[in-house]
């Protein structure tokens, strides 16, 4: 156990009664989280009223179509449609932290310590849970990607063939091969408008269960919309190529729900939020060309449980009440959804996942 200590800084008695807490930013996905199939990061906090480790998203499919409908010359008893159906488990887990001060650094320091601690943490499990959405972003079959193994890699790029762009061209996935499509990104193939159709269509095109590919976000009468989350070096090349046409592409973005303004662009139909803290892949392109992942998110993308919410806590063992200690606990977990999570050929549900070149600032 550590205790905490008061800085010298913190000790000068001229001080103003304020901490400055270090600069976190928000939980830029919280916008994006909903109770509903229609989510992009679907929360469901069942295990909140009930028992259990686990809860089951369900996932349904459309209706085959292609058949056309019964027309009344045929019996529809015995003939009726197949509503295509699985469902992908998320297991929670316990997600926790704290600080203790004792009452002689308490009384050294002209700030309420044990306040500033509380705010700390609130912001500490916001960035956890930030960083678990991205983690969960980039995974393969529930894996993070950093540490999946190259095996794992390809199986994905195998499985997802229909739901990849590495690059600009299609053509630069090797196929059951991560390592060596990555190869084939060379340094000009940036994230840049033409990506941004490209990858949406592939969306729309990926081979989805007697559907019309991976299912976007939905508001109003009938508009339809993704959210594709990039790094910052990647946002940066797509800013640059938008210049010209940016006022007119954030007027139109207005009415979309998604569209959060300063931190958002728009294109084609897609808001590209940028993710300062989404991870490069390093020098992993063509003659060490800098690869960023990017993820096109549609409905269901992520799934977001939890058994216990942001909960509180005090420390019981207070040394005779010398010691002071805060801290937090949740139950939750938070994992990309799978369709066929429990077969051999799981595939991501609601995501397409491209990879470009992001060259280092000058």
């Amino acid at each position: 156990m550590a205790n905490t200590t008061i800085s010298t800084a913190n000790r000068v008695k001229q001080w103003d009664d304020t901490a400055f807490m270090e600069y976190v930013r928000a939980n830029r996905f919280k916008r994006y989280m909903g109770t509903d199939e229609n989510s992009i990061i679907q929360v469901k906090r069942d295990l909140t009223k009930k028992k259990g480790d686990a809860i089951t998203i369900p996932l349904v499919g459309a209706l085959d179509a292609s058949t056309g409908p019964n027309d009344g010359t045929t019996a529809l008893a015995g003939a009726e449609k197949v509503l295509p159906n699985d469902g992908h488990r998320v297991t929670v887990g316990v997600v926790r932290d704290a600080v203790v001060v004792n009452m002689e650094e308490e009384q050294a320091s002209p700030i309420d310590i044990r306040e500033a601690g509380k705010v700390a943490l609130k912001t500490l499990a916001m960035r956890y849970m930030r960083n678990d959405i991205i983690t969960a972003l980039g995974s393969i079959r529930g894996v993070p990607y950093a540490t999946a193994s190259e095996a794992q890699r390809d199986d994905w790029n195998t499985d997802n063939a229909d739901r990849i762009l590495y690059g600009a061209d299609v053509a630069n996935r090797v196929a059951g091969d991560n390592s060596a499509s990555l190869l084939n990104i060379p340094v000009g193939e940036t994230l840049n408008k033409a990506f941004v159709s490209k990858i949406k269509r592939i969306a729309q095109d990926a081979e989805t269960v007697n559907g019309d590919g991976i299912r976007p976000f939905t508001y109003g009468e009938d508009e339809e919309t993704f959210v594709l989350f990039a790094g910052t070096r990647a946002y940066r090349d797509l800013k640059l190529d938008l210049a010209t046409v940016h006022a007119d592409a954030r007027e139109r973005a207005k009415t979309n729900p998604l569209f959060t303004g300063t931190t958002s662009l728009y294109w084609d139909g897609v808001v590209i939020r940028e993710i300062p803290e989404l991870p490069d892949l390093g020098a992993v392109g063509t003659a060490g060309a800098l690869v960023s992942p990017v993820y096109l998110c549609g409905a269901q993308a992520l799934a977001a449980v939890w058994a216990q919410t942001l909960k509180s806590t005090l420390r019981k063992e207070d040394d005779y009440g010398f010691q002071h200690g805060v801290g937090f606990y949740e139950l939750r977990g938070i994992e990309k959804v799978l369709y066929g999570q429990s077969g051999a050929n799981a595939v991501d549900w609601g995501m397409a996942t491209g990879f470009v070149a992001a060259a280092a600032d000058a």
